[in-house]
């Protein structure tokens, strides 16, 4: 059973700064891609980033978030710096994780609410 964590979210003022965490813990052999993504309200990639460390980002949050993952601990992490009001969305972890066996199946977390207001 495997099972992605997030943590961090909160109330936070426009400009301001929050890191989020997620956590993959369970029968893991390999994971290959991590990413966030929020919804406000359709569903929309933030960023994401290979096990090797390569990184993608929506235009919206370009240099303002910063994603990165450590390996040894199976944890995806997103820094977000000059938080914007339209920011405020619910933010899902996503990975791709094989367990047992071959295929590496996607996994999504249960989210954690950002909201950015004054």
């Amino acid at each position: 059973q495997v099972q992605l964590v997030e943590s961090g979210g909160g109330l936070v003022q426009p400009g301001g700064s929050l890191r989020l965490s997620c956590a993959a813990s369970g029968i893991i052999n390999s994971i290959g891609d991590m990413g966030w993504y929020r919804q406000a309200p359709g569903r929309e990639l933030v960023a994401t980033i290979t096990r090797a460390g390569n990184t993608r980002y929506a235009d919206s949050v370009k240099g303002r978030f910063t994603i990165s993952r450590n390996n040894a601990n199976n944890t995806v992490y997103l820094q977000m710096n000059t938080l914007k009001p339209e920011d405020t969305a619910v933010y899902y972890c996503n990975a791709y994780i094989r367990s047992t066996g071959y295929v590496y199946d996607n996994y999504w977390g249960k989210g954690t609410l950002v909201t950015v207001s004054s």
